[in-house]
């Protein structure tokens, strides 16, 4: 079953577990498991945010939404590692399946809400990587901590270093600027090795376009390995990692430094590598 109901508008006083039940028939269990998961949002006068607590109350005037998918809603996240944990920020890898950032169906799946459980203290988003994309990730943990991070991302200060197979043999390095969503965008990819039909490469991005990696790849027909949406005709996992990872610390303002081991990373599938 799924309910998608928007801007129901309160016209007395009364608990939001309350309104929303008599609103679409679910048991006030489910909405409160639903509000928890991020799928309940509430604007409030020119405030828009995600409803979680149950006993909220509601005032006249108050424009509820819920979005209620018992597929989405019963997806178990995929649980990231963390790397280091400096306070105002840490760094974690993010496994394949766990998103960079919810939707309006919730946002328990999201790796800044599993590791605010986690660590019992809010994380804000910096950076993003692909759902299905694996790799070193930075979260902030104060508001001023993520505006010196987001400042440094946007202004192309930070090390991101990917590492990906990808079809057919890349034998030269190339920089590949071909727009992304009419963007400027920009990678620099360096081949390492290869095998019979496929090449490991390193990939520098000076910009953070959605699916830049992926796109990029594709125009130049080297596809990565297992994207189907992109090219690619092979039914493993996308073959994409965030390898390596600096910044400046908003701490200290010292540069961190971080790197996947390496088996962790894209690897070939046999050992035959050249």
């Amino acid at each position: 079953m799924l309910i998608e109901l928007t801007d129901l508008e309160v016209s007395t006083g009364t608990y939001a577990t309350d309104f929303l039940a008599q609103e679409t028939g679910l048991s006030k269990s489910k909405i409160k498991s639903t509000m928890n998961r991020g799928a309940v949002w509430l604007r409030s006068g020119s405030s828009v945010k995600r409803l979680r607590r149950a006993k909220a109350k509601l005032v006249p005037g108050d424009l509820v939404s819920i979005y209620y998918s018992p597929k989405v809603l019963e997806t178990v996240p995929a649980k990231p590692t963390l790397v280091d944990d400096q306070s105002s920020f840490s760094v974690w890898e993010k496994p394949v399946g766990l998103m960079s950032g919810g939707s309006r169906f919730g946002d328990h799946c999201s790796i800044n809400r599993v590791v605010e459980q986690l660590l019992d203290r809010p994380a804000f988003l910096v950076h993003r990587l692909d759902r299905y994309v694996w790799g070193l990730m930075v979260l902030a943990h104060s508001k001023s901590a993520a505006a010196h991070l987001s400042e440094q991302f946007r202004e192309r200060k930070t090390t991101k270093i990917y590492r990906a197979i990808v079809h057919g043999k890349l034998l030269e390095e190339r920089t590949i600027t071909t727009p992304v969503d009419n963007k400027t965008a920009c990678s620099m990819v360096k081949p390492i090795s290869h095998d019979a039909d496929t090449s490991l490469i390193e990939v520098r991005i000076e910009t953070g376009r959605k699916h830049q990696i992926r796109q990029h790849l594709s125009s130049i027909d080297h596809p990565v390995v297992g994207d189907r949406q992109y090219g690619s005709d092979d039914l493993k996992g996308i073959q994409l990692a965030a390898v390596e990872l600096g910044f400046r610390s908003p701490l200290n303002r010292e540069w961190q430094s971080y790197a996947l081991a390496d088996n962790k990373r894209p690897a070939f599938r046999s050992q035959e590598a050249k």
